[in-house]
């Protein structure tokens, strides 16, 4: 039987005898951890990027998502594929209308807030909630701006829930696809070009939204310089989410290209505010005037016509 002194660890000849020979020499045991210096690799980063490529991803977030995608996912045929991208809580929905609301200067949206679980549960109701709320508050400002006229009726225009609807679901969905089929065709082009997800940017231009949800309701103030103020500041705020989150991704790629891109982002953004203003509270008024009533017309005895004017 061995002894438990046998089952110990020893030191060879050779490793005590260069011990000996150098007693200042440094011995490494395989029980302690090598720790790696933190700042062993911070004079290969150019100056100013190590925050950009925080944001953007680092090793670590990468192994996890590697890690994450190991995992079996169910068919797309099955309610548990679907059942994954609303697995949210409501804090987690909450901190994310606060970060798109009150956005963080010089920070990533989908770094900060989506990357860990992005998900289609908040983007789809905030779109829901908006086109309602547009909707709705479209007829209220036109009855207040008619109202106190004798001539006009109200009646309820129930198609702008369809076009609200049609309007803000093809931007919340169609944009973010052309998007991310472009940065995914940059980034064959550029290597250094990160792509984020198709779910990523739906959960970054969804959440982008929620902002115009209060701006709607207060546009029905029959005050056109209040609501255009209360639109500029609403795209200021949505437009520097998009912004700080996408400049990052097409930083790397030509300057031209990458101003491009940004600044067809926001034009896309501001035409859907404006549109949405323009057509829904600032439509032109119509002219309603007393309906005219044709001149009756009197037969003669002697077989002609008498024409009379109505007053």
């Amino acid at each position: 039987m061995a002894t438990a002194d046998d089952l110990k660890f020893q030191e060879f000849d050779d490793a005590a005898n260069l011990l000996a020979a150098n007693p200042d020499a440094t011995t490494i045991s395989i029980d302690e951890p090598v720790e790696i210096p933190k700042n062993q690799h911070s004079h290969l980063q150019e100056p100013g990027r190590e925050e950009d490529d925080e944001l953007l991803g680092t090793d670590d977030s990468d192994k996890t998502e590697l890690l994450a995608g190991q995992k079996k996912s169910a068919p797309f045929w099955t309610f548990e594929y679907y059942q994954t991208f609303f697995d949210v809580d409501t804090y987690q929905v909450l901190d994310r209308i606060k970060g798109s609301v009150f956005p963080v200067p010089g920070k990533n949206f989908v770094r900060l807030y989506i990357r860990s679980n992005p998900d289609l549960y908040g983007p789809f109701w905030i779109c829901a909630t908006l086109v309602f709320t547009i909707a709705v508050s479209g007829n209220l400002s036109n009855f207040f701006i008619h109202l106190g006229k004798p001539t006009y009726h109200y009646v309820p225009e129930f198609r702008k829930v369809s076009i609200a609807a049609t309007t803000i679901y093809a931007y919340a969905w169609l944009v973010p696809l052309a998007l991310w089929g472009f940065l995914m065709w940059r980034n064959s082009k550029v290597m250094n070009i990160v792509s984020y997800s198709f779910l990523e940017i739906v959960c970054v231009y969804g959440y982008s939204l929620f902002v115009y949800i209060p701006t709607a309701i207060l546009w029905i103030i029959p005050q056109k310089v209040v609501r255009w103020v209360l639109m500029v500041f609403s795209l200021c705020l949505s437009g520097s989410v998009l912004v700080m989150t996408f400049w990052p991704a097409v930083r790397d790629d030509n300057r031209r290209v990458a101003v491009a891109t940004v600044a067809t982002i926001l034009l896309l953004h501001a035409l859907l505010a404006v549109g949405c203003l323009a057509y829904f509270f600032d439509a032109p008024e119509l002219d309603i005037s007393a309906p005219i009533i044709p001149a009756p017309i009197i037969p003669a005895h002697n077989g002609t016509t008498v024409i009379t004017k109505s007053h």
